[in-house]
């Protein structure tokens, strides 16, 4: 299909190779989000270019339709545009923000990092003042447990486990954002304030695509001094 894109005063170029874990590179129900979130906010001011180079042609379709991705997506099969670019093949270097002549003024992956997508947020909303983010009070926190290991179990069968986040300090407890490194990763939680002395429970999910071990990061961007937490989750599905 031919495309033209629409002359908006900025466009977020991503480009992704499909070579490894889809769900971990595409990270498409993140971008929805995002995109629904910008278009809402910001209508009529941002394009979003997606370039994807495919491993396989088939299982990187089905997996868009799977997700009901309905944006306008490039599959550059002969990886032309990294080829003219020399991109840094690091994941968060692969997206762009770009004004209205095309010119680069931010470097980035909004979806794996909290600060970035504020960041771009900023830029595209002509921000010049700190946000709210930025005056946020801070508070301190106990989480039951930073390693999580799933042990040994079947690909076929999702896995889930529960952890919880205790506000121990004076303020409020703010979750800005919770950052998966893998689409095969979900995070169900609470977007509420947590009070002082109060607890949030955190239920994490884990479906392989394909038998594998697997050793993944979750980063939770809240209101402490020494943000963003990290979590480790690891196993073997076979």
């Amino acid at each position: 299909m031919k495309y033209e894109r629409e002359k908006l005063p900025y466009t977020i170029l991503n480009y992704v190779d499909t070579i490894g874990c889809m769900s971990c590179k595409l990270q498409l129900p993140r971008w929805k989000e995002m995109l629904e979130e910008i278009d809402s906010v910001y209508p009529n001011k941002v394009n979003c270019l997606m370039v994807f180079y495919p491993k396989g042609k088939r299982k990187f379709i089905k997996h868009l339709r799977d997700n009901h991705f309905d944006r306008f997506v490039f599959i550059d099969e002969m990886d032309s545009l990294n080829r003219m670019n020399n991109f840094l093949h690091e994941e968060h270097l692969c997206t762009f923000l770009l004004d209205k002549n095309d010119k680069i003024i931010a470097i980035g992956n909004p979806i794996l990092n909290y600060n970035v997508k504020k960041m771009y947020l900023d830029i595209i909303s002509g921000k010049t003042v700190l946000s709210s983010y930025d005056k946020q009070l801070l508070t301190d926190v106990s989480i039951s447990k930073t390693k999580i290991d799933l042990g040994t179990f079947s690909w076929n069968d999702a896995q889930e486990v529960e952890i919880q986040i205790s506000n121990v300090g004076k303020n409020t407890l703010v979750m800005n954002d919770v950052i998966t490194s893998c689409g095969c990763i979900s995070v169900e939680y609470s977007k509420e304030p947590i009070q002082s002395n109060k607890v949030l429970s955190m239920k994490i999910k884990y479906k392989a695509e394909h038998p594998e071990h697997f050793d993944k990061t979750i980063t939770i961007y809240c209101n402490i001094k020494d943000a963003p937490l990290r979590l480790k989750i690891s196993g073997n599905a076979e």
